[in-house]
């Protein structure tokens, strides 16, 4: 598994919120739905994207954005366009003085917008959660990123249009997978571009030392690694292998293993609610309930169960 592979694994869709918007100018939306990781893809038209702290964007058929929450923002005709629609945590729509919207209503499968058609056409698909292994990867992101038309050729944005007004059995998993591959796409397209500063982690996937100790570590968390067996893993010395993985990931590779099982183990613990603690701790690589349990509170402040049923720590 390569790293983007691996960290994008975490914000898999499961469910997620996907709507295509059929607007006519000038129309103004205002995402206030605190989901951490949104992306949009302009299908025709054309459309601004405004932060509430930084430079509003224009994009154009063809382009992706993609946007982190919560922090609120505005998609619109036009950066001067008031708002009429405020969405909400839930995706509950209201106007901006908090009645039912009117103007703007549903007019087909996932479909949305006004009564008459539109111009612009908008694609979204909003990740209402992320895991802890995600969290690379929106730390690595910021608040907004643009992936031009012109620098990627890709049949995603068509073939979602296309299957996001299909209303048959088993449609949900299929636009889940799209979605999916769409962010994918982008994100690959946007660490790749000239002058990209990519995180560490990315970079590293094309060290034949790093990326190949890399890939052993996510692919097998649970192996008993040490540094001896990951450097002859790699061809290399320990002391060599130490060092290349230390400056081209931006740690040792034992603290990033003991990072990355826990991270695994807070997503299970999520994810599979009938897994016993001693289950998940075996799969992410540690002897025993305890175990796990003693490093995941110093991680997280709170132990596995209370991690589990949300309690704050």
């Amino acid at each position: 598994m390569d790293p983007l592979a691996a960290l994008l694994d975490g914000p898999r869709a499961h469910g997620a919120f996907l709507l295509r918007s059929v607007l006519t100018p000038p129309w103004s939306l205002r995402i206030e739905d605190e989901a951490p990781l949104t992306i949009v893809a302009v299908v025709t038209g054309e459309a601004w994207l405004v932060p509430d702290h930084g430079d509003a964007t224009h994009l154009e058929a063809g382009d992706i954005a993609i946007a982190l929450g919560p922090d609120p923002y505005l998609f619109a005709d036009d950066p001067a366009t008031p708002p009429q629609a405020v969405i909400l945590p839930g995706q509950e729509c209201r106007t901006p003085d908090g009645e039912h919207l009117i103007d703007l209503v549903d007019v087909g499968v996932r479909t949305w917008g006004t009564p008459a058609g539109g111009t612009t056409v908008l694609l979204t698909g909003t990740y209402p959660r992320v895991g802890e292994v995600s969290r690379r990867l929106l730390a690595a992101l910021p608040q907004t990123l643009l992936v031009r038309a012109a620098d990627w050729d890709s049949p995603l944005v068509p073939l979602l249009a296309t299957e996001i007004g299909r209303d048959v059995p088993g449609q949900e998993a299929v636009l889940d997978r799209l979605l999916d591959l769409l962010l994918i796409a982008a994100l690959r397209t946007w660490f790749a571009r000239p002058g990209s500063a990519a995180p560490a982690w990315y970079r590293a996937h094309d060290d034949p030392v790093a990326g190949r100790a890399l890939r052993l570590l996510q692919d097998q968390p649970a192996h008993p690694w040490t540094v001896a067996e990951l450097a002859a893993g790699t061809g290399v010395s320990r002391a060599a292998l130490a060092r290349r993985f230390t400056a081209t990931v931006g740690e040792p590779p034992m603290a990033y293993l003991a990072a990355w099982r826990l991270a695994l183990a807070a997503d299970l613990l999520r994810q599979q609610p009938d897994a016993t603690i001693g289950a998940i701790a075996r799969r992410v690589g540690y002897g025993s309930a305890f175990a796990l349990s003693a490093a995941f509170k110093r991680e997280y402040g709170r132990s596995p169960q209370q991690y589990r049923t949300r309690v704050p720590a």
